[in-house]
């Protein structure tokens, strides 16, 4: 009888579990059975499997062969299994040491002639391996730069089952043949889904943020601006309300300019979403750019939430985690898919329960909202003829519900462009660099002040630190306490002012919120004037 076992990883989600792979050789009619909870996909490896090893050059066990992925209580998917289950073949057939493999982690499909195809979410699985204890992986070579990044772990990139048969026999490495130039790689294929990355921004975004959209480009609107640079310094969730043409997405996509660029942990976390998501560029294993995720207004809850056949897959919430979620016409949107958006602004993930299984995705992202005052879009101009009912204008607005707009830090009415903006005949905004240098500066502030806590950015901080460990100056939240006597401001959005007090402190390198500070937070949140003045750029 041969015995063999190495291991492979199993995803459920962004998360992954180490399954140890085995393969048993028994005397009888020639066979091959798969248990362990295997999904259609992984089912039909038998078939590749078999044609990969016998093209390799290898010999086919002509015995009863059974293959067993532990534990079989964990469901199990997808083709990444293929390179573990052709080795513990090979091994229990005695054509490579058993001993070889049984530390080793594979991963990897395998097409009929023995290549070795990617899949996706190597990231997050050699994270898994990691974790568990692994040191050894093999890896398709396209992926070898994703598993790389994973400290700790020595990573081998094979481009056939023939070179991974001749590294564990130690025989000469065979040289496969490279696709020529200009040819499309078919290998790539199993890497990107298609359609999956539309409105993330990852196919067209830039990596360098001076190539990006400018925002010394849009005219006017200091106020706006003000409000993104507040956004991005504190990563505060922001509503931009005004009629059509006055640049709110024109603003809103200029954003992800300002924001500083992730940090490492950050942007193994966001490569190990989009990797899962298969919406990874090939030949850039690492997010470093925030992502920027614009769904349009007819999409489903499942699809800004995350869902699918089986286990959830990442929605839009998942793919701009640590970047920016834009919702264009906000009020577009359905009801329930808005609501959905309720409980992972709160706690920064999201929990999907289905009947194959719990999944807890990532989703800590900025919330950026554009909605126009009315269905025509005109009711706040004057003389300019709206002719909604007034009963219209109430449901259309009611569809951005309370709790939702109470999560929401910063709301903005964007106001027409005048004629001397749009003319250049008023003063011009600062450019993206000068922002985002001011935003870096704020960050690092922050960052300073909360180096031994577990949050990173203002808007992270709970109420409760923010009331009793971070203190604004005496007497700065007059403001603020007449407010909530009023019933102008609720509990949370008098967490969510000092929040944003405290980053408009960082911008202008205050110790500790002011009255102007507060002010001004009170100013964005409830749009209430205050008598703050407003710049040209920057923060007064």
């Amino acid at each position: 009888m041969g015995f063999a076992r190495t291991c492979s990883v199993a995803l459920i989600g962004v998360e992954g579990v180490v399954v140890e792979v085995q393969a048993d050789l028994e005397p009888g009619v020639a066979a091959f059975t798969l248990v362990g909870l295997p999904d259609k996909s992984l089912t039909e490896s038998r078939d590749r499997v078999r044609a990969a090893v016998v093209n390799s050059g290898a010999e086919w066990p002509q015995k009863k062969l059974t293959v067993g992925l532990s534990p079989a209580s964990v469901p199990k998917s997808g083709s990444g299994f293929d390179l573990a289950v052709a080795a513990a073949v090979l091994g229990a057939a005695e054509r490579i040491d058993p001993r070889a493999i049984a530390d080793l982690v594979l991963i990897g499909e395998l097409g009929l002639d023995g290549r070795v195809r990617p899949v996706r979410g190597i990231l997050p699985a050699v994270l898994a391996a990691a974790d568990a204890g692994y040191r050894q992986v093999v890896v398709p070579e396209q992926t070898a730069g994703e598993a790389a990044l994973v400290p700790g772990v020595s990573v081998l990139g094979v481009r056939s089952l023939r070179q991974l048969i001749a590294v564990l026999t130690d025989e000469p490495v065979p040289e496969e043949e490279p696709t020529e130039a200009g040819r499309p790689d078919a290998m790539l294929a199993g890497l990107l889904i298609p359609g999956a990355g539309l409105g993330t921004g990852l196919a067209t975004e830039p990596t360098d943020p001076a190539e990006g959209p400018e925002l010394a480009d849009v005219a006017g609107q200091h106020r706006a601006r003000r409000a993104l640079e507040i956004a991005a310094a504190g990563s505060h969730h922001l509503l931009l309300s005004g009629p059509p043409g006055a640049g709110k997405t024109m603003l809103a996509e200029r954003l992800p300019g300002i924001l500083p660029p992730l940090t490492r942990h950050e942007s193994l976390e966001v490569t190990a979403v989009h990797s899962v998501a298969g919406i990874l560029p090939p030949g850039e294993p690492l997010v470093r750019r925030a992502p920027y995720c614009a769904p349009h207004h007819s999409a489903t809850m499942q699809s800004l939430v995350g869902g699918g056949n089986g286990l959830p897959r990442p929605g839009a919430v998942s793919l701009a985690h640590r970047g920016i979620l834009f919702l264009d016409e906000a009020p577009e949107f359905s009801g329930k898919a808005l609501d959905a958006l309720r409980q992972p602004l709160e706690s920064g993930h999201v929990v999907i329960a289905r009947a194959a299984g719990v999944v807890r995705l990532p989703a800590r992202f900025l919330l950026a909202l554009a909605a126009n005052p009315c269905p025509c879009g005109r009711h706040t101009l004057l003389g300019s003829g709206c002719e909604c009912p007034a009963s219209l204008v109430r449901r259309y607005q009611a569809r951005l519900s309370g709790p939702l707009l109470d999560r929401v830090d910063l709301r903005v009415e964007v106001e027409p462009v005048t004629r001397a903006d749009l003319l250049g005949q008023g003063s011009r905004g600062e450019t993206t660099a000068a922002v985002a240098a001011r935003v870096q500066e704020a960050r690092t502030r922050a960052a300073a002040r909360l180096a031994d806590t577990p949050w990173h950015v203002n808007s992270e901080i709970p109420g409760h630190e923010l009331r009793t460990r971070y203190l604004a100056a005496p007497g700065a939240l007059a403001l603020a306490e007449r407010d909530i006597e009023r019933g102008l401001l609720t509990a949370r959005g008098l967490d969510r002012v000092l929040r944003v007090a405290w980053t408009v402190a960082d911008l202008a390198g205050h110790d500790r919120p002011d009255s102007q500070d507060i002010a001004l937070a009170l100013e964005m949140r409830t749009g209430i004037t205050r008598g703050v003045p407003v710049g040209a750029g920057g923060l007064a």
